[in-house]
């Protein structure tokens, strides 16, 4: 009989889930860390738990006209599906980025109570793609680095995955928020990609162990959204081929993997302005 984790435990070579099992230890618990598993989860954390709304069965949950976001944010509940990745990994997320989240989930809630739930804002629709598909990567700022995050922004990948391969895990570190890229990472396909949002870090950062380094890029990410208003931005995410990412896809060991311009696509030429 196949155990209820087996698709996570079969991809436990990628960097994001380790991440996750070093974390969590979701290999060893026996069945669904579903609402309860989740809030359990929670209390054992170092960070204040309160931080974190409860998770709460969504078949507990009286339905109402209320809008997802604005039941964790009115009633400081988490609706969470039995038995499903996507809402496993959101709890997750929650319980690595709960400032983070808990951001996130108040601008949506303002611009609803501002302009009303549809159309929805332009804010908002970045809120959703970040929380969706966000992917952070922290780097140092030194002048090698600054230009290394320059070729990313312009699709250079070989020069980012290959060339500059030695500093990923190192002063260049990707992490993937985004619960339904984790989703999808159980059954990885070649088109899977994340949205990118960069935070630049100090020189000690990537000397963490990993639970610290989510602590403090928690604390960072907030800072960062709150002074620059991210989400409000024109495009403030930039698309990443994940498979590209070292340590993520056994394939992209080998060079030849970015040849793939259907995926590791060029940055779109800018159309001419008509006059």
């Amino acid at each position: 009989m196949t155990v209820w984790n087996h698709p996570f435990i079969s991809q436990l070579p990628m960097s994001p889930m380790q991440q996750l099992e070093d974390q969590f230890a979701l290999s060893a618990l026996p069945t669904w860390p579903n609402a309860a598993g989740l809030n359990v989860l929670n209390r054992k954390l170092i960070n204040d738990s309160r931080l974190i709304p409860e998770f709460v069965c969504q078949s507990k949950i009286t339905e109402s006209d209320n809008y997802y976001e604005q039941i964790i944010h009115q009633q400081h509940i988490i609706p969470t599906r039995p038995n499903s990745w996507h809402d496993l990994f959101n709890g997750l997320i929650w319980l690595q980025f709960p400032q983070t989240k808990q951001l996130l989930n108040q601008q949506h809630v303002e611009d609803i109570e501002e302009y009303g739930l549809s159309p929805r804002t332009h804010r908002r629709n970045n809120l959703t793609h970040f929380d969706e598909c966000g992917v952070i990567v922290t780097y140092q700022r030194t002048d090698i680095f600054v230009a290394f995050m320059q070729s990313l922004k312009h699709h250079h990948w070989k020069s980012v995955f290959v060339e500059k391969r030695q500093h990923w895990g190192n002063e260049i570190n990707s992490f993937i928020f985004g619960h339904a890229n984790l989703e999808m990472l159980l059954q990885p396909f070649i088109g899977l990609t994340g949205k990118w949002l960069a935070v630049e870090v100090d020189s000690q950062f990537s000397l963490l162990p990993y639970s610290e380094q989510v602590a403090k890029l928690d604390k960072l990410l907030v800072n960062q959204i709150q002074q620059t208003n991210t989400f409000a931005e024109h495009k403030p995410l930039r698309p990443m081929p994940l498979l590209g990412i070292p340590d993520v896809w056994d394939a992209n060991n080998d060079p030849a993997f970015y040849e793939n311009t259907d995926y590791f696509r060029p940055q779109p030429s800018l159309k001419p302005i008509l006059k």
